[in-house]
């Protein structure tokens, strides 16, 4: 079967769309909002400073996506990519697409100049702890914390 993944632009947003809404849903994010998605994530593309979406298309259909964005850590005085987003639609899921938008994100971030591709997953999540698991990555003992400020 064909694949191939592609930077998300105005041209294919709206194909990556209802995956985002889902992957929000995944999360349980209260107010899911199209128009505040297709907002946001269309401020990101290979040419902008702030970061990148991938998409993964099999068969000419969009099944899975990634997002990076871009931050600076102080302790390695660099740049570093944030994989913000991964998803794959439940019936692709266990057939690769996660570790190639992964791979996909890696070498993007190198290409912008980060020192690293760095992200967070729920303690729960164990399938995708499975898979960052199986790659060649370091797991931190940091904890995650928020603060929101409203």
């Amino acid at each position: 079967m064909s694949f191939m993944i592609e930077s998300v632009s105005k041209n294919n947003l709206s194909e990556v769309l209802p995956l985002m809404r889902a992957y929000q849903q995944f999360y349980q994010v209260a107010d899911i909002s199209d128009e505040k998605n297709a907002e946001f994530f269309g401020q990101f593309g290979e040419d902008s400073p702030l970061g990148c979406q991938f998409a993964y298309r099999q068969a000419g259909e969009v099944v899975g996506f990634a997002t990076v964005y871009f931050s600076y850590a102080s302790t390695i005085t660099s740049k570093v990519a944030i994989l913000n987003d991964l998803y794959t639609m439940p019936q692709y899921r266990g057939k690769g697409i996660g570790r190639q938008l992964i791979e996909r994100c890696k070498v993007y971030a190198k290409t912008q100049g980060a020192a690293r591709l760095q992200w967070v997953t729920a303690p729960d999540n164990e399938p995708a702890q499975r898979l960052y698991d199986s790659m060649n990555t370091s797991k931190s003992t940091w904890h995650f914390y928020t603060y929101t400020t409203d």
